[in-house]
C-alpha cells in the first residue's frame, strides 16, 4: 500500500501532465477530472489556511505557476 506521500506525488505527477496537455486545470464539469480538480481545491484550501505541507510547497507553486502560464497564454 502506497503511503500518503507517494500518492501525493501521484496526483501532483498526474495534475502536472493534465497541465502540460490540457493548458488548463482540471474542471467540475468533466466527471473524468473531478477527482483530480478535488485535489488542486483541497491543496488550495490548505495552502490559503497556512496548514500546507512547507516540503510539498515548491512542487504545488509549481502548479500554481503552471496554470497562471496558461491562463494568460488563453487569453492571448
Amino acid at each position: 500500500m502506497a503511503t500518503q506521500d507517494e500518492r501525493w506525488m501521484a496526483r501532483y505527477r498526474e495534475c502536472l501532465r493534465f497541465l502540460e496537455e490540457e493548458g488548463r486545470k482540471p474542471s467540475k464539469h468533466y466527471p473524468e477530472e473531478r477527482n483530480l480538480r478535488s485535489w488542486w481545491k483541497h491543496n488550495k484550501k490548505l495552502l490559503n489556511a497556512g496548514r500546507f505541507d512547507p516540503e510539498r510547497l515548491p512542487l504545488f507553486q509549481h502548479l500554481l505557476d503552471l496554470d497562471a502560464a496558461c491562463q494568460q497564454a488563453r487569453k492571448g
